[in-house]
């Protein structure tokens, strides 16, 4: 949907910061559109579609914003970190801005994929347990993998404060000391718990996939990130093939 804004507004939604600041920004001519420096903050802008540049940069304008980051260890997920840097410091300023958020939780040591945007109801139901989406983790264990392990975490293991014992909806070995294990609960450190049922202990974590959305796919190296077009969205809703 296509909406026109002064510019002023139009950067400050997408994050730029106060209007105060946004007009000073294009008053001292660093915004232009088409080439063009813009030095009216009143202009008004149709906002599909549109590219600008700030400081040289080339910017499109986003009603909202969908990302993936490959999490490295040794990060929180939370806009106020307490012992370790927050996610959001991986990600441009602005995000901030414009009150990006996590959508849902890694623990501060396990790494892979994660989710971030500014869309509420997005938000809200990707962090739904009511989705059920199946997340695969790959997951490094202390012990020896054996076939026993496998069964109790396909069959389900009983954890504390848990009314019912939790089960994976599949769980392969891919080494001596690993496994990849498909969760759809969501629970509380639910992978290291459950394998600390089952008698083993988790060494490492890393998430893989969200439903039919592969780091792999999407190319990210530790730390990095990128946007999430309309097909990426649409993956979050499959069911993976096994």
């Amino acid at each position: 949907m296509s909406i026109r804004l002064t510019l002023d507004r139009l950067l400050q939604s997408q994050g730029f910061g106060s209007r105060k600041y946004c007009r000073e920004l294009i008053a001292d001519g660093e915004v232009a559109i088409d080439g063009a420096v813009i030095t009216d903050y009143r202009a008004a802008f149709a906002t599909a579609g549109l590219t600008f540049t700030i400081f040289e940069e080339k910017w499109t304008y986003r009603e909202h914003v969908y990302i993936a980051l490959n999490k490295p260890a040794n990060f929180e997920c939370s806009r106020k970190p307490s012992h370790h840097p927050g996610v959001l410091s991986l990600l441009p300023e602005q995000f901030s801005w414009r009150d990006v958020q996590p959508v849902g939780r890694l623990d501060h040591d396990t790494t892979g994929l994660l989710l971030m945007s500014d869309d509420g109801p997005f938000i809200h139901a990707q962090s739904s347990p009511k989705r059920h989406v199946p997340k695969l983790y790959r997951a490094t264990t202390q012990e020896p993998i054996t076939q026993q392990l496998l069964t109790q975490l396909l069959v389900g293991v009983q954890l504390h404060d848990e009314p019912a014992p939790l089960a994976a909806l599949s769980c392969v070995a891919v080494g001596e000391h690993q496994l990849d294990i498909v969760l759809e609960q969501g629970k509380y450190h639910q992978v290291k718990r459950m394998l600390a049922a089952a008698g083993n202990h988790c060494s490492a974590l890393r998430r893989i996939a969200i439903g039919g959305l592969t780091l792999e796919a999407l190319g990210l190296g530790e730390g990095e990130w990128c946007y999430l077009d309309a097909e990426h969205l649409s993956l979050l809703n499959a069911k993976r093939e096994e």
